[in-house]
């Protein structure tokens, strides 16, 4: 019989809380249909309301700017084509989409559709070697386009962290700069919320200034499934969905009742515990980082937690291994007993070195010995320690098999 691994893989999602199997277990029997008219349905409304109105204060919006969604991607997704549609619609010499090359493939794909199916023109943002948006280049960008042709920018976005490196992005002053000219930002908040590091601001949907935000409920130990795109009431949106007209008539849909009520219990507790674990998954991403910071050909990647820890999620360690490739450190680690990610996309079976790491400047070469490693709520520090010891061998095995697959 083998023993659990130790899963170092939360950034791709988290295992599901206590307290979104006890409030599933408590509602999904009870729920009826939200929207039906019936006494049944009245009582799940009220109970929709109440979760709806408790996850906006966790996220700084008003109830009614809550659009519940099936999850990131669907927000994502809602977002980029909803606005532009809208946009398009107003005007339609709006035809840049501003982004840069580090976003979540749910925003990137969405972008590059709207490119080859709706002639959209994508302009590239520029990025820094540690993964953060450069702000005065993009704004800088900004103006230029803006005095070229004023009404040709129909959107921008720009995610709240980094789901490879964890690097935090500049979302409130590059919002400012694109209200000034009205233009609406997006923001992938998927994975920063709940996880922000001590003394970086949390998420919060007003202050940022953005139009549209989205979050997921399985990154942090909600059920899988549910999610939320937060919309500005003065900010119009085409809906990508039709049907029945909830949410406000932005998606179409039977709501996940019991869905919306684990995630907004879970959301509480995750925002009130935030500071402690917070701090708690740093000292633990801390140990690890020690470990391997001075192996030979171990790059750290994104901003240092040594030095500016309020720059990166606390949970997130993203290196580099020269020589060696990262399925090999993969498959290594997962021999050893633990769950990691390479952080690169895969298509059709055909591993490719990560666009974030591309975006950032490094070499196909140098991206293709990436290794992701994230922290949650489950990590205990024998599961880092045990880490720790294993990996310096684990690097030098990884490093050895690639270099005798390269003569």
């Amino acid at each position: 019989m083998t023993s659990p691994s130790r899963y170092f893989d939360h950034a791709a999602t988290t295992p599901v809380r206590d307290t979104a199997v006890r409030v599933l277990t408590e509602m999904m029997p009870r729920l009826a249909n939200p929207a039906s008219l019936h006494g049944a349905g009245r009582r799940a409304r009220l109970e929709v309301d109440e979760a709806r109105a408790r996850l906006a204060a966790t996220l700084g919006a008003h109830p009614s700017e809550v659009i519940v969604t099936s999850g990131g991607t669907e927000a994502d997704n809602l977002a980029l084509k909803g606005l532009w549609w809208s946009r398009r619609a107003e005007d339609p010499r709006r035809r840049r989409v501003l982004l840069p090359g580090i976003e979540h493939h749910a925003v990137l794909d969405t972008a590059e559709w709207l490119e080859s199916q709706e002639d959209a023109e994508l302009v590239l943002l520029p990025v820094g070697a540690d993964g953060v948006l450069d702000l005065e280049a993009s704004c800088a960008l900004l103006e230029e386009l803006i005095a070229e042709e004023p009404e040709s920018v129909a959107l921008a976005t720009l995610m709240w962290a980094n789901n490879e490196t964890g690097a935090l992005q500049p979302v409130a002053p590059f919002a400012r700069a694109c209200a000034a000219y009205g233009i609406p930002l997006h923001s992938d908040a998927v994975q920063a919320f709940g996880g922000e590091p001590v003394g970086a601001e949390p998420v919060d949907f007003a202050a940022s200034g953005a139009a549209t935000l989205a979050v997921s409920a399985h990154k942090i130990g909600g059920p899988v499934g549910i999610g939320a795109l937060l919309v500005r009431r003065d900010v119009p949106l085409t809906p990508v969905l039709h049907g029945g007209g909830q949410e406000r008539d932005i998606r179409s849909g039977t709501l996940d009742a019991a869905g919306l009520c684990a995630f907004a219990a879970v959301a509480e507790e995750v925002v009130a515990q935030r500071v402690e674990e917070s701090a708690r998954i740093a000292a633990l991403r801390d140990t690890l980082l020690e470990a391997v910071i001075d192996v030979e050909g171990v790059t750290l990647r994104g901003p240092d937690p040594r030095t500016h820890p309020e720059r990166r999620l606390p949970n997130n360690l993203h290196l580099t291994v020269d020589g060696a490739e990262g399925d090999s450190l993969l498959f290594m680690l997962d021999m050893a007993g633990f769950d990691t990610a390479t952080g690169s996309a895969c298509t059709a079976g055909v591993p490719r070195p990560s666009h974030v790491l591309l975006a950032m400047g490094l070499s196909e070469d140098q991206a293709r010995g990436a290794q992701r490693l994230t922290l949650g709520h489950t990590t205990t520090a024998d599961d880092v320690e045990a880490l720790a010891a294993a990996l310096p061998r684990i690097i030098a095995q990884a490093r050895a098999a690639g270099m005798a697959a390269g003569r």
